[in-house]
């Protein structure tokens, strides 16, 4: 199923149910007010959550109403935790943050952005950069736990945008938050694409209304979901409701003719800097400017959306 949080004016808004091809929704009032709600009671309102989906997808649903994705806040809006890791080695690899070994951090959860909110920044000098990402919700997940087991606690998959600036060297400014895609998607939703905790999509970034990165989420990751949640769970329990995300979706480049190309792109800009390094010996592109956009999303083998799209502008903060 797929589900949503609508904006109400609350910190945690409304919980909301989505139709698969994302053009109706319906509250889901009566079964779950709020997200975390839902995560807290997993067991007993799951199923209800989704009765609710296929009667909407039958077009039967009495109350539904067009889904607009402009109206989503993220969907937990506020998470107990958020943790970021370096699922991907040749991310790590191209800007030289060592060979790949599992490092997470912690990150800020208490405000988690909508899929269409702004990103402010004070400065453009602060090097503002998008980092495309997948994310999982998780239930609880106690201390110690194998990677099979914290596979089985992943109760939803969403597409981030995890905000970082890179000429910040403080690292908890240079984080200063992330958003998430209008609807997060259970992993039967997935289907085939859901394999070994990765997901097989290909991840497209635009930027500026340019295509600049088609990587796939699943065929370079390093360390899967089941491995990142369990590395979490090493030394504390993670309650229901712990955002695990997977650090900028990243692919290997190939060699050709003594040069190393990228041919699908890049998920941060900071990659397409390493590659520019690499290959000219300086950078050339810059990172975001004010109005600049991006876009994130990824879609099924039928060209449909799987989550809806991160779409998001680069602010000025007003300081009144």
């Amino acid at each position: 199923m797929k589900l949503a949080t609508y904006k109400d004016g609350t910190r945690d808004g409304q919980l909301v149910v989505v139709s698969r091809d994302l053009s109706t929704a319906h509250y889901a009032t009566g079964i779950a007010t709020r997200m975390q709600q839902a995560l807290d009671d997993w067991g007993f309102i799951a199923p209800q959550l989704q009765d609710l989906y296929e009667t909407l997808n039958n077009g039967k649903a009495r109350h539904a109403f067009p889904f607009d994705p402009a109206l989503c806040m993220a969907p937990l809006p506020r998470a107990y935790q958020r943790l970021t890791g370096n699922a991907y080695a040749n991310h790590a690899a191209l800007l030289g943050e060592g060979e790949g070994d599992l490092v997470m951090h912690q990150a800020a959860s208490d405000a988690l952005m909508g899929a269409n909110d702004h990103v402010v920044c004070a400065n453009e000098n602060l090097g503002a950069d998008f980092s495309a990402e997948i994310a999982v919700i998780t239930g609880d997940v106690p201390v110690g736990a194998s990677a099979d087991d914290a596979l089985e606690s992943i109760r939803l998959v969403m597409l981030s945008n995890a905000i970082t600036l890179r000429n910040v060297t403080h690292n908890v400014q240079s984080h200063p938050g992330a958003s998430f895609s209008p609807v997060a998607v259970t992993l039967d939703e997935l289907g085939d694409a859901w394999d070994n905790g990765s997901v097989h999509l290909t991840v497209q970034v635009a930027w500026n209304g340019r295509k600049v990165g088609m990587c796939d989420a699943g065929t370079d990751m390093t360390h899967h979901f089941g491995q990142l949640v369990a590395h979490a769970s090493k030394t504390r329990a993670l309650r229901a409701g712990t955002v695990v995300n997977s650090g900028t979706v990243s692919h290997a480049g190939f060699d050709k003719n003594g040069k190393t190309e990228w041919p699908k792109g890049y998920s941060c800009i900071a990659e397409k800097r390493a590659m520019e390094t690499a290959l000219d010996g300086k950078t050339t592109t810059e990172y975001m400017k004010f109005a600049d956009t991006v876009r994130i999303e990824a879609k099924g083998k039928d060209g449909q959306s799987v989550f809806g799209a991160i779409e998001q502008e680069l602010s000025r903060l007003s300081i009144t």
